[in-house]
């Protein structure tokens, strides 16, 4: 085995996820964040919601793109660099892969084409269905990925036969307890990512003074939406860890930074792990608060990462900083959005000028969060690729060279700069031309023209647009 090849592999797949990632963490709460703007409008015939819903239509349909680019690449890379892992996983993994192409891809497939030009083809129910069923599509994919990471960081449901995992109970592989937990960690994820993402755009133009009407929606609906997820997502943060406590005992050392045996166990909010020494510089940390964190329990004895083989334990500093990333991201976006709330329900966010500022400058919040999460999960479960069964070194494609590794990770790394810095910059066009805007009046560094926005129209006016569409 070539180490250097193995850990060019490794960080060439870690780039492409890190990428691949954030876009269907957007698309996943917006579609479901479409569909509700659809409801709404069919329902109340407000022409504000359908206003918002051409508006990130046009950004969905981008990052939809993207994401649908950026995946496509790892499929590869399990043939290129991990065919070990696919040969021995394939009986799992290739039809819970397939299982992905049958639901998920063929309702994306059969109604976005409707989502993107069949309004006025189709009848607004039907449309609305069609915008459901996209959605739903978006939240099929995340289910099958997070059911087939889910079986590699906890394996069940298989046995061994000529050195392949072969499954016995595919029950076992779908609902076990610990994908169904960490599924729902993700869909949090991804609605947190839209809210924020929506909140943030409904302060940019408050802040400008532009799209009153469109601004006051979004900022309301993203910010109540993320006052009751973040909690949510605090819980199953929580029941997560649990699971990590019960079956990945040196994962848990690893992001506790508890390198010996603890009873009762303090909890370490701060410090710089040295394996060398084993030790932690610079620490800060709260007696007994790790067991009651770990176990419920203010005597619990948790074991430490000096009690598994050293070829066994995962890299410590990772997962330990990542972590608190993911933990201090979540505790800055509940702040905001509880505070936000109570303004908006004080009809005072307009006049907190520096509140806007920290909503429009958190969008990145969410995404940073969820990446440090997976960084959390994938590199804790090290030296294994599937939990106790297989090394990630076993995994490896035999005899792949350093230099074959070097230039696709090159290559791929260019390729996806482009990728993301066209896709980004149009996004941002789109942002800045605002709901009901065109591209062509936008020019870097100018104003957009401000269209009418729906609150300056008069009753006779809001019936014509809602009657017409227009």
């Amino acid at each position: 085995m070539d180490a250097t090849a193995l850990l060019l592999s490794r960080i060439q797949f870690a780039f492409t996820i890190s990428f691949h990632i954030i876009f269907p963490a957007f698309t996943i709460g917006l579609a479901a964040w479409l569909t509700l703007l659809e409801a709404l409008h069919l329902r109340t015939g407000r022409p504000v919601y359908q206003t918002l819903f051409e508006f990130w239509l046009r950004i969905f349909g981008i990052a939809f793109g993207l994401g649908v680019v950026s995946g496509v690449v790892m499929g590869f890379e399990f043939g290129t660099n991990w065919s070990e892992l696919s040969k021995m996983s394939g009986p799992i993994q290739g039809p819970l892969l397939s299982y992905e192409t049958f639901t998920a891809f063929m309702l994306e497939a059969s109604f976005f084409g409707i989502l993107v030009f069949g309004r006025n083809r189709v009848s607004p129910r039907f449309y609305l269905f069609s915008v459901a069923m996209v959605a739903l599509g978006t939240t099929l994919s995340a289910f099958w990925i997070m059911i087939n990471n889910s079986w590699m960081q906890f394996p069940v449901g298989y046995v061994q036969q000529d050195g392949m995992f072969v499954p016995d109970d595919w029950l076992k592989i779908i609902f076990n307890s610990v994908a169904m937990i960490r599924f729902v960690h993700m869909l949090l994820a991804a609605y947190l990512s839209g809210a924020f993402c929506v909140a943030a755009t409904g302060a940019w133009y408050t802040l400008r003074n532009t799209y009153r009407a469109e601004a006051r929606v979004m900022l309301r609906m993203g910010l109540f939406l993320a006052a009751v997820l973040v909690p949510a997502q605090l819980l199953f943060g929580h029941l997560v860890g649990d699971y990590v406590h019960r079956h990945q005992p040196a994962k848990f050392a690893a992001i506790e930074a508890r390198w010996h045996d603890e009873q009762p166990a303090s909890e370490v909010i701060i410090a710089i792990p040295d394996t060398a020494t084993q030790s932690n510089l610079y620490e800060i940390k709260i007696p007994v608060l790790g067991s009651i964190i770990a176990s419920m329990s203010t005597t619990s004895k948790e074991i430490g990462l000096t009690s598994f083989p050293p070829q066994d334990r995962p890299p410590v500093l990772i997962p330990f900083m990542t972590f608190r990333l993911m933990v201090g991201c979540g505790m800055i976006m509940l702040g905001m959005a509880w505070l936000g709330s109570w303004l908006i329900m004080r009809h005072r966010i307009e006049r907190s000028r520096w509140l806007l500022w920290l909503i429009f400058l958190s969008f990145p919040l969410p995404f940073v969060a969820t990446l440090a999460g997976w960084y959390t999960a994938e590199v804790g479960r090290q030296p294994w690729v599937v939990y106790g069964m297989l090394r990630t070194a076993q995994a490896m494609t035999p005899f792949l060279t350093a230099h074959a590794a070097l230039t696709t990770l090159i290559l791929f790394g260019a390729v996806y700069t482009f990728i993301f810095s066209f896709g980004t910059y149009f996004i941002y066009r789109l942002l800045r031309a605002g709901p009901g805007g065109s591209l062509a009046t936008v020019t870097p560094g100018a104003t957009p023209n401000r269209p009418m926005s729906v609150a300056d129209t008069g009753p006779a006016q809001h019936h014509s647009y809602a009657q017409t569409g227009e």
